[in-house]
């Protein structure tokens, strides 16, 4: 799956990202009622307007940070979400301030406040590419949501041709370990970090339920592959507890005009509501499993709730159907065409560039049982009604992504800098 740099979604592989001069450090220094600034030049954060009350995580093997409860005599819960402006990211965001706790929306970008947000949000705007300003981010929270990747061109993120991926991508998740292993304390923060479906690579089957040996066959995969491996060691050396969700293409609506979703779904239904052709490579039966981004940050704040449970392993997660390109860009046509009264615009089959890979052309789908067995989670948005959802929100303007020129990307919904690739998550 390919992929853009990004700072609140899930996967991809962008175009760059530029390293700050941030100095760290975590300590606040408060600049007037409801503003806290930090002392890397590449941070800056100022609260919300969210009303929390007391609550705290469980302390048992069964972690339930997120768990809208409260207790007595006890802070509520800090929770960082790393690329909360993208994609993926901005329905995180969404979610989680509808609990009862801190939360910390970190982007290259400003955030919005959730609407109605019961949490005391914080929202920092931060290169994440610095050390300095991640350690000042991360070092005083009880659990992390990672959902930054970087994504290049078509070209990069299947070749590992972009220099800055790797660092993106992994580097900087080995800085938030190392950030974590020298924090003072035992503190021991949960993680949750967007992994994809497509890190499995080229299996014999065409149903993966996470079992499988993992043959990554992109740039951008193998980069997801080092990213997952390096937090579930952290998690058996102690320094964090750690749970990958690996998602497939994530698609939907976008909350915000900050959040806009750069993949193939949205992309269609922009060169739809154009009048512009949706072209798909060869004969169209190439198939995707599509997750609607509600269900997929479902899954991720599920991640919290369970990481007890779920901590130092990886888990698959998807709806368990396949839906053939050809099949998803007709609906597309249609549905578009219900909304603005004109005919369909035609589905024509093209050849696909020479940049493609064996992996584009392989099909198959998720079986979360798995996970669902852990965490009663299920994908809840049927396709049908979430195509509708977000034909509708791209024709009344909303969540103007670019268009990404790869139709088999499989977003895993992370918010992305630089790239026009964005055929994945959140970004």
């Amino acid at each position: 799956m390919p992929g853009e740099t990004v700072t609140g979604g899930s996967g991809g592989t962008g175009t760059g990202g530029s390293a700050g001069t941030g100095t760290g450090g975590s300590a606040g220094t408060g600049t007037g009622t409801g503003t806290r600034s930090f002392t890397g030049t590449g941070t800056r954060c100022s609260a919300g307007t969210g009303t929390g009350t007391r609550c705290s995580a469980d302390t048992g093997t069964s972690w339930g940070l997120v768990r809208d409860h409260e207790a007595d005599g006890a802070a509520p819960p800090r929770v960082v979400v790393l690329g909360a402006s993208g994609f993926l990211g901005s329905a995180v965001a969404a979610m989680l301030a509808r609990r009862h706790l801190r939360l910390r929306l970190v982007a290259r970008r400003p955030s919005a406040v959730p609407a109605g947000a019961v949490a005391d949000v914080e929202v920092c705007e931060a290169d994440l590419t610095d050390t300095a300003s991640l350690a000042a981010v991360v070092g005083d929270v009880d659990a992390i949501v990672h959902l930054v990747c970087h994504r290049s061109g078509a070209r990069a993120w299947r070749t590992d041709d972009d220099p800055l991926g790797e660092w993106v991508n992994v580097g900087m998740v080995h800085a938030l370990v190392d950030i974590l292993r020298a924090a003072p304390g035992t503190r021991r923060p949960a993680c949750v970090f967007a992994g994809s479906a497509s890190q499995v690579g080229l299996t014999a089957r065409d149903r993966v339920d996470g079992t499988e040996e993992d043959h990554p066959a992109s740039g951008y995969d193998r980069h997801k592959a080092l990213a997952e491996r390096a937090l579930l060691d952290a998690t058996r050396e102690g320094v964090l507890r750690a749970v990958s969700l690996r998602l497939p293409t994530v698609y939907g609506e976008s909350r915000t005009p900050t959040a806009a979703d750069g993949g193939v779904v949205t992309a269609m239904v922009r060169r739809a509501l154009a009048g512009e052709p949706l072209t798909v490579w060869r004969d169209g039966t190439i198939g995707r499993d599509l997750l609607h981004v509600d269900d997929a940050a479902r899954a991720l704040v599920t991640g919290l709730d369970r990481v007890g449970e779920l901590a130092g392993r990886h888990w698959v997660v998807g709806t368990g159907r396949m839906t053939t390109l050809g099949d998803l860009f007709r609906t597309v046509a249609r549905l578009t065409a219900e909304t603005t009264g004109r005919p369909p615009v035609p589905v024509v089959t093209v050849e696909p560039p020479d940049h493609a890979t064996p992996v584009d052309f392989h099909s198959f789908t998720v079986d979360a049982t798995a996970f669902h067995r852990a965490t009663a989670w299920a994908p809840r948005v049927p396709l049908h009604v979430g195509l509708s959802r977000t034909v509708s929100a791209l024709a009344r303007g909303g969540g103007t992504g670019e268009d990404g020129p790869s139709l088999l990307s499989g977003a895993d919904g992370a918010e992305s800098r630089g790239g026009s690739d964005k055929a994945g998550r959140s970004g």
